[in-house]
C-alpha cells in the first residue's frame, strides 16, 4: 500500500523552532533517526492532551 492508496486528507502544520528541536532529539533518541515516527508521537500526545 502506498500514500495514494490511503483516503486521508493533508494537513500542513507550521513549528516553532523549539518544536523542531522536540522532533529531531525524540526521532534521535526514540526513533533511530526517524522524523516522521517523532512528528507521529507529538501529534499523538498532542491530541490526547486535547481531551
Amino acid at each position: 500500500m502506498n500514500r495514494d492508496d490511503l483516503d486521508m486528507e493533508t494537513v500542513t502544520v507550521e513549528l516553532e523552532a523549539d518544536e523542531l528541536d522536540e522532533i529531531d532529539d525524540i526521532a534521535f533518541k526514540r526513533h533511530r533517526e526517524n522524523r516522521e515516527a517523532a512528528i507521529r508521537d507529538l501529534l499523538d500526545r498532542w491530541l490526547k492532551q486535547r481531551d
